[in-house]
């Protein structure tokens, strides 16, 4: 049930935040308590999102999803920034982190570790590189950038 509701909010999201000079980072649908939570986090394509892109994307997007419909019952729609550590899902999310810090956790163990943190060296078809260490990405279970505190 979340899975089609992400599906058709992503559907219904991805034209209307691109008019708007936005991109969707990720949709998630969750039940928290007696509430479900519709959140839609946002980037810029040509400037880091702020608070009034964060309003105009939910006034659009909760005007669109009213009209047709995809969520049965009800729920709370957020709609914000990934913030500093987004999550890394689409090809251009990893192109964009080259030279950054991020942090991996893999499916199975690969050379005895599940989770990887470190510098993105490169960005291949069938594998990243983290610190040296190639990661196949059919491995990848969550990819995001992380903060270093120095």
């Amino acid at each position: 049930m979340s899975r089609q509701v992400v599906e058709q909010v992503e559907k219904i999201a991805v034209p209307l935040l691109g008019v708007l000079g936005l991109e969707l980072v990720e949709v998630e649908y969750k039940k928290e308590g007696p509430n479900w939570f519709l959140r839609i986090y946002i980037d810029g394509l040509e400037k880091p999102v702020d608070l009034d892109d964060c309003a105009k994307a939910s006034e659009q997007l909760s005007l669109a999803l009213d009209e047709k419909d995809p969520i049965p019952g009800n729920y709370y729609l957020e709609v914000s920034s990934p913030g500093a550590e987004r999550p890394l899902k689409k090809e251009s999310d990893f192109q964009k982190a080259i030279g950054k810090t991020i942090h991996v956790s893999t499916y199975e163990p690969i050379d005895g570790q599940r989770t990887f943190e470190g510098k993105l060296d490169q960005v291949l078809q069938d594998v990243i590189v983290v610190n040296g260490q190639s990661i196949p990405r059919n491995k990848i279970a969550s990819a995001r950038l992380s903060v270093v505190f120095s």
